[in-house]
């Protein structure tokens, strides 16, 4: 049986507060830390540890997880937790930062003695309540074993997909495939409302054949319900459609749509919605 490792957490919001729910519900010894104190409170009510500071949190830890909105606040946090941090621990990078971003922080971890394991997750607030994301796991063969229980506690499938950097290359394809999903589900409601047919016949139409996908069920819903409650905030889809572009841009892909859907994504960012879900880029339409 794999030993449990002292796990750190930092940032506990949409997606960690689920996560460090699950981690702890698996007898992991687990602190936790969030920028916004607040967010910590209904975590130390269930009896998780909760740390002041990074460098608290951190402090003896074996995986130092991040799940944090940006490269940027992953930067601050791991400067801040410098003088806790163990040599030769594993930095569980899960926050979707980009190509750049990834290697960034691949770099920045090289330089703090840490091992890196890029390992974005495909799931939104719901899987990560139920330990049932999929983890984009890449980084070294050596240190699978050590967060094997981590990724247990928090997924229900861990895909290894090879050198660190490449989970975070197919969180951004499968990122775009979502953003494409929900844009076009916001752009066929609001031709059914211009052409004077009921929205909701689209969405029956559809229902159970080929051209369904609970997505298209579910934010559907969602859109025509005025339901916005974040699962998938629209800021971070907002931040992940520049993220899409710039690393087709750089790699010399072509990709017309997804540039499209990261306009309409920044326009629902600018008219205010981005503590919304996603889905209010319909609202914008």
């Amino acid at each position: 049986m794999t030993d449990q490792p002292t796990v750190a957490l930092l940032g506990t919001g949409t997606m960690g507060a689920g996560m460090a729910r699950n981690i702890a519900a698996a007898s992991i010894p687990l602190t936790v830390w969030n920028r916004t104190r607040s967010k910590t409170e209904p975590l130390a009510a269930a009896g998780i540890e909760v740390a002041d500071s990074p460098a608290d949190a951190v402090r003896d830890a074996d995986l130092v997880v991040t799940m944090l909105f940006d490269v940027e606040s992953v930067e601050a946090a791991l400067d801040e937790a410098r003088d806790g941090l163990k040599h030769g621990a594993v930095l569980v990078q899960q926050s979707t930062v980009g190509v750049a971003g990834a290697d960034t922080l691949a770099a920045r971890a090289a330089a703090l003695g840490l091992v890196y394991v890029d390992a974005p997750v495909l799931g939104t607030k719901k899987p990560a309540e139920e330990g049932a994301l999929v983890i984009l796991a890449s980084g070294p063969d050596e240190v699978r074993d050590t967060v094997a229980p981590l990724f247990d506690a928090i997924g229900s499938r861990t895909v290894w997909v090879g050198d660190a950097g490449q989970g975070t290359r197919l969180k951004l394809v499968a990122n775009s495939w979502v953003l494409t999903v929900v844009e076009g589900i916001a752009e066929s409601l609001t031709l059914a409302k211009a052409l004077g047919i009921e929205p909701r016949q689209f969405l029956d139409v559809v229902k159970g054949g080929a051209m369904d996908a609970p997505y298209v069920q579910l934010k559907g819903a969602a859109m025509l319900d005025g339901n916005f409650a974040p699962s998938f905030g629209l800021d971070g889809a907002a931040k992940d459609a520049g993220l899409i572009v710039e690393a087709a841009r750089a790699a010399g892909a072509d990709l017309a749509v997804i540039e499209a859907v990261q306009q309409h994504f920044a326009r629902a960012l600018d008219a205010g919605h981005g503590d919304q879900d996603l889905a209010a880029t319909f609202l914008e339409h």
